[in-house]
């Protein structure tokens, strides 16, 4: 495997959104030829779950769509993720505020919003599942599914044939 690109995905526990997210974004990775060349994985930013499997409404909603999250364990980020990976991806503000607090100077241009890279929806934050009403874990997939095609849209135009090199294509950019 040569990977050039990580991406990791972050919320608070790392058992409903950012698993999610990894488990999608691998998907469309996969999809589109780009799984060799990108790493993804998940955190959470508080570990009070760590070395849980995903909540059960995750799996059963991935899984109906095909995305199989039954492998992820849940993980605390630490302070040495923030070095690593080359983005981050915060499913809604108060990770990113974490995120951010944790973060050196030359760090926090690696931290994003995941629906920054939205094409349908326009909401800014990923809700959890658990505080939010209604179709709670479709709606947050079909969030994730929006903002991981966008972001591999992005990747594509990186990685694109047109690129010179894949090794450091997309090393220390912000995409978008």
């Amino acid at each position: 495997m040569t990977t050039t690109f990580r991406i990791l995905c972050v919320c608070m526990s790392n058992v409903c959104r950012s698993p999610t997210a990894e488990a999608v974004l691998r998907k469309l990775l996969e999809r589109n030829g780009l799984a060799d060349s990108v790493e993804v994985c998940s955190a959470g930013t508080h570990g009070y779950r760590a070395g849980d499997a995903c909540d059960p409404n995750s799996q059963r909603v991935a899984a109906a769509r095909g995305y199989d999250l039954s492998q992820i364990r849940a993980r605390r980020i630490g302070w040495q993720d923030l070095e690593y990976f080359d983005l981050i991806l915060a499913m809604d503000r108060s990770n990113l505020s974490n995120l951010r607090r944790m973060a050196t100077e030359d760090q926090l241009m690696r931290i994003r919003l995941i629906m920054d890279y939205a094409t349908r929806f326009s909401e800014d934050e990923v809700p959890d599942p658990y505080l939010t009403l209604g179709e709670r874990f479709e709606r947050v997939l079909d969030m994730i599914e929006d903002a991981a095609g966008g972001l591999v849209d992005e990747l594509k135009r990186q990685f694109g044939p047109t690129a010179s090199t894949k090794e450091g294509a997309l090393k220390g950019t912000a995409l978008r």
